[in-house]
């Protein structure tokens, strides 16, 4: 056998246990790189919402752009805990993590009502979240979780918020004597300032209330999620008032978020942007469904003037205030986004 031979027996059989030797070697990593973080994240929005479905999508948009190495299983509202328990159960590592209305939780601290919806404020999700991104908000949700052991990655909007009333409501004095279902807080204090009898109700029973006369307008959300719930069946006066532009934060656990790698941190906090401009536009475009549905119908959803609105903010700005002694984060939500207002040439 010539040596030529024997050279090419020999680097062809070591080049093959070479091959093997890395293949051995390399086995365990690519195992360990198989194996997903795993995290249970529940919305705030029920099954059946658009909202919901948006969440889905970012769950498996996460999973697609980090290789299967992160995966988050999404659960509708209630289906793991209460939507008021979720903070909670976020911080004792029941959940890894949660997409929630920081509202929720004024409870621990007055502030968080102040930064998740400055009522009466702004006109468009992309205003607060200027906000949120480039004007402390953010920071200021972070801080105020992170004594929760709870970090929130980033924040979404669902959209320009539309009331329903059995009546027409275009201008403050419409208010007057009218039985108003809301949720309690400023929105509250403030149509209580309009004339308005506020009624406070689960959602499940806003459409019975509407129908049988217990309320005669009520505040729940965007004209097409409204549309859902039936409310226009019953109420024929759909209005933009401007009046919420509540946030929606996806927060997770502080141990899971400090466990992932950079480079997954990165990919999270991406696909949160993301997920923040396809929520607000998916719903968009289905409010502009319904609206066009509606008017088919003969239903027409009002607009209020900007005359109008500036006389609502200036009675909102006292609630505002009032609401900003009662905790430092809520005077530091305030002065930052009365400020902001300001330069917006929302408020004078």
């Amino acid at each position: 056998m010539s040596s030529t031979t024997n050279r090419r027996r020999f680097l062809a059989t070591g080049g093959l246990a070479v091959a093997g030797g890395a293949a051995t070697l390399g086995a365990p990593m690519v195992a360990r790189a198989q194996q997903p973080i795993k995290w249970r994240a529940q919305s705030m929005w029920s099954a059946a919402e658009l909202t919901y479905k948006a969440f889905q999508d970012f769950c498996e948009r996460v999973k697609v752009a980090t290789n299967g190495r992160l995966v988050i299983e999404p659960f509708a509202a209630g289906a793991v805990t209460g939507a008021f328990e979720t903070l909670d159960a976020v911080s004792a590592g029941v959940l890894q993590a949660h997409s929630s209305w920081p509202g929720y939780f004024s409870g621990k601290d007055a502030g968080l009502a102040v930064i998740s919806d400055f009522v009466f404020g702004y006109q468009h999700p992309y205003q607060a979240e200027q906000w949120f991104y480039y004007k402390g908000g953010l920071d200021m949700l972070r801080q105020a979780y992170a004594k929760y052991n709870v970090y929130p990655v980033g924040v979404s909007w669902w959209g320009v918020e539309s009331i329903v009333a059995k009546k027409p409501v275009q201008k403050m004095d419409d208010f007057k004597g009218v039985k108003f279902r809301s949720p309690q807080g400023m929105t509250a204090e403030i149509l209580t300032k309009l004339g308005a009898s506020i009624v406070v109700l689960p959602g499940g029973e806003v459409f019975s209330a509407l129908d049988k006369g217990v309320v005669d307008a009520a505040d729940w959300a965007t004209i097409s999620m409204n549309q859902r719930m039936g409310f226009h069946d019953v109420a024929k006066h759909p209005t933009k008032l401007f009046h919420s532009m509540p946030v929606q934060e996806f927060a997770v656990n502080a141990a899971a978020w400090k466990a992932l790698p950079d480079d997954v941190k990165g990919i999270v906090s991406s696909c949160t942007r993301e997920w923040t401009w396809d929520q607000v536009q998916r719903v968009a475009v289905d409010d502009l469904r319904v609206t066009k549905e509606l008017q088919a119908k003969g239903v027409t959803e009002y607009v209020w003037n900007d005359a109008e609105m500036q006389k609502l903010r200036a009675l909102a700005q006292k609630t505002w205030e009032d609401w900003s002694k009662k905790t430092p984060l809520a005077k530091q939500a305030y002065d930052s986004q009365l400020a902001w207002l300001k330069e917006l040439g929302l408020v004078a």
